[in-house]
């Protein structure tokens, strides 16, 4: 069975084209700058490598459009007919707390995420334009949708209420979400994987850290508390967005600045983060490039985010009793063996004992703590697609 995964963002679309048969990725693509000039398609399958197609695609309809196209091609496709595809899986980021579980996508679940477009104002149109696209170019296909808040809705009240009125909550469902929740999802379970054992018996901390950034704690494979909140903002400090802050600043610079709500918003989800801090870049490589050439803000900035990491792993570790596994994943995660280095500083005390050597490792599965380190430490690769693929692939079935 081929499944397609559809990840639409507010101008660029992933995808990818798996055979579950074997979990084996016939095609993966990328389409940029939707409705904008420029606009391309990226593709690579196994058997003819890459193919960039400079094509005008004016909104993410004809972007799914070409993406089709792309799979069929005799030149650089995947399959000879759509026949071949037998379902869609799409990335949707917020189902509110109606969903703790992936769905078939009906009337009724579409409906269910226009109610929740207030919470994910940038997400969630984009994910409902993609699935209102392939119901309309694949009708007789089903489509299921996978969320990224539903693996958090494990989470006891203690750790999603926020200390506001409580009427806040009943009315306008002011609580904590959490996002990242496939990503967790899939390295918890990978991570049971490679150490031999079953996620329930495990007490796990994944620390998804890229441009965007959260960590998970996973107890008996259940999140039961998450860093990012009502909002992909709150948590730690990321590429442009501030994580955690005094809420009162929010005013204050309002005032100061003579900012609008959308203004600071901007300021708070575009300006801030270790951009904000180190004036440099929001992409970490260019920072810690910087920082290695002297630059002090830049040097600041990393500092502070390894920081905040580690505070979230130590408190989790406290909320969950102790930890069997810290988890790193994502673009940082995976890739940086100074950042993961930094990280685990001071976590001794928890039992975390990094192996330098083993630590030099990027984008492979690995345990890089001691024989001897009573919290084993590790890089699993994150594959959000492959999970969203197989939670397809039990539905349809």
């Amino acid at each position: 069975m081929n499944i397609l995964v559809i990840n639409c963002g507010s101008s660029s679309l992933k995808y990818q084209l798996l055979n579950m048969n074997d979990e084996s990725q016939l095609a993966g693509g990328l389409v940029e700058r939707i409705g904008i000039e420029g606009s391309r398609l990226k593709q690579e399958t196994p058997a003819f490598g890459k193919k960039v197609l400079e094509v005008e695609m004016k909104d993410h309809k004809s972007a799914l459009e070409n993406v089709l196209k792309a799979l069929i091609n005799e030149e650089y496709g995947a399959i000879k007919s759509y026949d071949e595809i037998d379902a869609v899986g799409h990335r949707v980021v917020h189902a509110g707390e109606k969903y703790s579980a992936s769905v078939i996508i009906d009337e009724d679940v579409i409906k269910a995420l226009e109610e929740c477009v207030e919470l994910a104002p940038l997400h969630n149109p984009p994910n409902l334009i993609g699935i209102r696209a392939i119901q309309e170019l694949l009708p007789e296909l089903q489509n299921i949708a996978v969320f990224d808040t539903a693996f958090h809705q494990t989470m006891p009240e203690t750790s999603f209420i926020y200390p506001l009125p409580y009427e806040l909550y009943e009315k306008y469902g002011v609580r904590r979400y959490g996002f990242h929740g496939t990503s967790h999802r899939y390295v918890a379970q990978r991570a049971a994987e490679m150490l031999g054992k079953d996620a329930k018996d495990l007490k796990l901390i994944s620390c998804h850290l890229g441009n965007g950034a959260s960590v998970c704690a996973i107890d008996g494979g259940v999140s039961v508390a998450t860093s990012m909140g009502f909002t992909p903002l709150e948590g730690l400090v990321m590429g442009t967005r501030c994580g955690d802050i005094d809420p009162a600043i929010v005013t204050f610079i309002m005032d100061k600045e003579n900012l609008t709500i959308d203004e600071v918003n901007n300021l708070l989800n575009k300006q801030s983060g270790v951009y904000g801090i180190s004036g440099v870049s929001s992409d970490f490589r260019d920072i810690e490039d910087a920082a290695a050439d002297g630059n002090k803000r830049a040097q600041l900035a990393l500092d502070a985010f390894d920081l905040r990491v580690r505070k979230y792993i130590a408190a989790y570790a406290s909320i969950m009793g102790g930890v069997d596994a810290i988890l790193f994943t994502a673009g940082l995660g995976e890739n940086s063996a100074d950042n993961r280095k930094a990280i685990c500083t001071n976590l001794g005390f928890m039992g975390v004992e990094l192996d330098v050597e083993a630590n030099k490792v990027r984008g492979k599965e690995k345990v890089i703590s001691t024989a001897d380190s009573k919290v084993k430490v590790m890089v699993v690769p994150t594959n959000e697609e492959l999970m969203i693929a197989r939670d397809t692939l039990e539905l349809v079935k």
